[in-house]
């Protein structure tokens, strides 16, 4: 396959470059930037010398238009402009930026503060949560791949409220990011002094993916309720920790999470149910496309603890984004994306 990746100098970017590499089923891979056209790659990062030293291409839409897959990895509201003209044509689109992942447009410009993309490529889109819409995906030609912390976040919950194992309509969920969240754009929020040694609560009430994940959850569960969803800056580079209250239903055991969430991810080989452990972080999934999922219930309160832990940037991002086209082209869904975790 040739795959071009628009918004390749981002950390996203990277991520995709890191494993089409491998990918045995890629034979080209173009990198295409708005701003740096002509750079050589391998000079911008010099971890990729000998790998990928070809300059950066200039974006034109007759170019991309010869692509099998286009990955925009790009800030919201650069996607929405360039890829409703591609579609219908021959490249698979998979948008990593958000732009088309909220249905309700008008939801997208109070969340996003940008003007939505065409509402006919929005409705035309298919939300990238691979292991809950295979077969859309599979007959897609526009993903929308989802936001880490709703990656996260979804995974771990779907099943537990799809089966009415737990009450969503008081789940409250707390989840910590490592700082390439934020992308490489410099900020005074991400600068090293103010986040160095510091955990910090931000967007509080107004994060862009809270109608994210209420809108997934109304497709995949069934279930309308509003969340309570708070998220942190955590003095790492990568890594996503989403920690989930709710009450569990009336005759609900501990079991009952644990064998519905191992039910439904039975034949899915990136989410792994992790039953017994004192020891649960970010480190077990660093640079892989693993999503650990642990469970457990406080008889006390009768109330159940659900945690997740993803790499925000593979699983999160570029790996998920990956998987999707695998599932586009009908091949394995691990082809190119069977690294191990790096824990050290």
């Amino acid at each position: 396959m040739k795959v071009g990746i628009i918004g390749a100098t981002g950390y996203g970017g990277l991520e995709l470059v890191r494993f089409l590499h491998n990918h045995p089923e890629v034979e080209v891979v173009d990198l295409f930037s708005s701003s740096e056209q002509g750079i050589h790659f391998s000079d911008k990062y010099s971890h990729l010398m000998n790998i990928h030293d070809q300059p950066l291409l200039e974006i034109e839409s007759d170019r991309l238009a010869e692509y099998d897959v286009l990955f925009t990895s790009t800030p919201s509201g650069v996607s929405s402009n360039l890829l409703p003209a591609l579609i219908g044509k021959k490249p698979k689109l998979i948008d990593l930026s958000g732009d088309f992942r909220l249905k309700d447009l008008a939801a997208y410009e109070q969340w996003y503060k940008k003007s939505p993309a065409p509402a006919d490529a929005v409705e035309q889109s298919v939300y990238g949560l691979t292991e809950w819409n295979t077969a859309a995906i599979a007959e897609a030609q526009l993903i929308a791949n989802p936001g880490c912390y709703p990656t996260a976040v979804l995974l771990s919950l779907l099943a537990l409220i799809k089966e009415n194992l737990i009450d969503a309509s008081h789940l409250v969920i707390d989840a910590k990011s490592g700082i390439s969240g934020a992308g490489n754009k410099p900020s005074q929020m991400t600068h090293y002094s103010e986040t160095n040694e510091n955990t910090a609560i931000y967007k509080l009430h107004e994060h862009q993916h809270i109608p994210e994940i209420e809108q997934a959850i109304q497709m995949f569960a069934n279930q309308s309720a509003p969340i309570t969803f708070t998220t942190h800056l955590v003095p790492m580079k990568r890594g996503i920790l989403a920690t989930s209250y709710a009450p569990v239903n009336d005759g609900v055991t501990e079991a009952d999470l644990v064998n519905a969430l191992q039910e439904t991810y039975v034949n899915h080989p990136f989410v792994r149910i992790i039953k017994d452990t004192n020891k649960f972080g970010t480190n077990q999934v660093y640079g892989s496309n693993y999503c650990d999922i642990h469970v457990k219930v406080d008889p006390r309160t009768n109330r159940a603890t659900i945690v997740s832990v993803i790499d925000n940037l593979v699983k999160g991002a570029a790996g998920q984004a990956i998987q999707n086209m695998n599932v586009q082209f009908n091949l394995n869904q691990t082809t190119g994306l069977s690294l191990v975790p790096l824990f050290i």
